[in-house]
């Protein structure tokens, strides 16, 4: 379905939430708004094939629909589960209908749950994609750690996130390509400025630097940058 959710003028724009209106057309809203996003999710596949070890767990962290949690499950080695968590209820139900459709050669289940407090057992492979930028900055280092802990040795998490910069030059001129793009994919200048309305209380992105500064205090050994397109980018963290 199409996004127009932000089409029409609202007397007020209340915090953006992840319900069943975002839920029905977050696949057009997610590829006309995140630059990079297709090759992101099928790049999750190929680490999937690379770094999943047979016999573990593979987590999609705030798991929206489910694009992580279907790549991985396409490519996992055998005696993996894929285990999706989000707190939407809409899309938790939205993405399990999705992989219900589908002809899955490795088990994927998608829970109701809140990342931050959930337990995660043995895993080689977690992905957070797009997802940290929404959680209170205060309770992200306890996450990362959490992660860290779970993912056994050589395991990865995959971690995308829309970036801000330290050198304003560079923020400015990455964010209006970012507008750019929306604009190019056919968001007018009003629909652009209610749903930035709408992320501004729930939305905090963080630097590069300092994501690769929390990665390397939570316990991985090494990580770095993989993908960036404008402010939007991904890294890759591994624990040895």
């Amino acid at each position: 379905m199409h996004d127009n959710i932000f089409a029409t003028r609202k007397e007020h724009v209340g915090d953006f939430v992840f319900d069943e209106t975002v839920a029905g057309v977050f696949p057009d809203m997610i590829r006309r708004s995140v630059p990079g996003y297709p090759s992101i999710v099928s790049a999750v596949g190929m680490m999937t094939r690379r770094f999943a070890r047979e016999n573990t767990c593979l987590y999609d962290l705030g798991s929206s629909l489910g694009a992580c949690a279907l790549e991985m499950a396409a490519n996992a080695p055998r005696g993996c589960r894929v285990i999706g968590i989000d707190c939407s209820e809409a899309m938790v139900k939205r993405s399990r209908e999705i992989i219900a459709s589908q002809s899955l050669k490795t088990p994927a289940e998608i829970i109701l749950g809140d990342i931050t407090a959930c337990e995660l057992e043995p895993c080689s492979v977690t992905v957070m994609n797009f997802v940290l930028q929404f959680i209170p900055p205060e309770d992200r280092g306890a996450l990362l750690e959490k992660i860290a802990r779970a993912l056994i040795p050589g395991g990865v998490l995959i971690l995308s996130e829309k970036f801000s910069f330290q050198d304003p030059a560079v923020m400015a001129a990455l964010t209006g390509l970012h507008l750019d793009f929306k604009k190019a994919n056919g968001y007018s200048d009003l629909e652009i400025s209610q749903k930035r309305a709408a992320l501004e209380n729930v939305m905090i992105t963080e630097t590069p630097e300092k994501r690769l500064g929390d990665l390397k205090a939570a316990g991985f050994s090494h990580a770095g940058l993989w993908y960036q397109c404008f402010n939007f980018g991904s890294i890759i963290a591994v624990k040895d």
